[in-house]
């Protein structure tokens, strides 16, 4: 899918950033603290319904743990048990030095900002993850506002809501459609789209692939959040280019 010049013409103001598996490498972690969860609850490692709830783990990447577990484990009480034990394995496994950036990431981040635009970092994760990760790669200070589902009424990715919460709490664009999201997943595309936002960015460094991202209505795949400065300058004509922007990358 792409999108026409008069899409992105207008420079974007507002950059929404995922951060595990966008700007911060997974390395697995989830899956890790997922099997953690799980044995938790009394699911086997290797059993059929380890491997049915794993698979949706997967193909839910990027949403709110704790719907993920409600959907998985049915009652409240096992879902938070459940979200408990994952948000507590994730943290140890950060504290362990298991967390990286994405090459390139902060980078980006940086650049996208001496550029003039406004940067969030949101995630699936509870806050206590969230910061958890902040201040293992010391990203406290990097972007002036991190959200989590929390942040938001509590509804995280598919719905648009941390994306709109990021333009409410910054001020950051006169339009949504000056705000360009960017994820590695299915879930982010579908909460970019849905926000109004003008550019939705999949990237090739997480979850899923390009056919994947684009048929959730990515409007431009590129290979890691690294190439995501040059895309906003070229589709704004920033560049010295005519305003447009290239074919989406596999």
């Amino acid at each position: 899918m792409t999108v026409t010049t008069q899409d992105t013409a207008e420079s974007v103001q507002l950059v929404v950033l995922d951060m595990a598996g966008t700007t911060v490498a997974d390395g697995g972690l989830v899956e890790l603290a997922f099997d953690a969860a799980a044995r938790g609850l009394g699911v086997e490692p290797g059993s059929a319904d380890h491997a049915a709830k794993l698979d949706y783990v997967r193909a839910t990447m990027g949403e709110s743990k704790i719907s993920v577990f409600r959907h998985l484990f049915g009652d409240e009480e096992r879902a938070q048990r459940a979200n408990a034990e994952f948000e507590s394995t994730y943290g140890k496994l950060v504290a362990d030095g298991r967390c990286e950036p994405v090459p390139g990431a902060r980078e980006a981040i940086e650049r996208l900002k001496a550029d003039g635009r406004r940067v969030v970092l949101t995630t699936g994760f509870a806050r206590v993850t969230q910061d958890a990760i902040l201040d293992a790669l010391g990203w406290r200070d990097l972007v002036e506002l991190t959200l989590c589902p929390a942040d938001a009424g509590g509804r995280g990715r598919p719905y648009p809501d941390m994306v709109l919460a990021a333009l409410l709490r910054t001020g950051g664009a006169d339009s949504v459609r000056r705000i360009a999201v960017a994820g590695d997943t299915s879930y982010d595309m579908i909460a970019g789209r849905r926000s109004g936002a003008g550019v939705v960015a999949g990237v090739l460094t997480g979850a899923h692939g390009a056919d994947a991202l684009r048929e959730s209505g990515a409007t431009h795949v590129l290979d890691s959040v690294a190439d995501l400065p040059a895309l906003l300058a070229d589709a704004a004509g920033e560049n010295g280019r005519p305003a447009g922007h290239p074919e989406p990358r596999t």
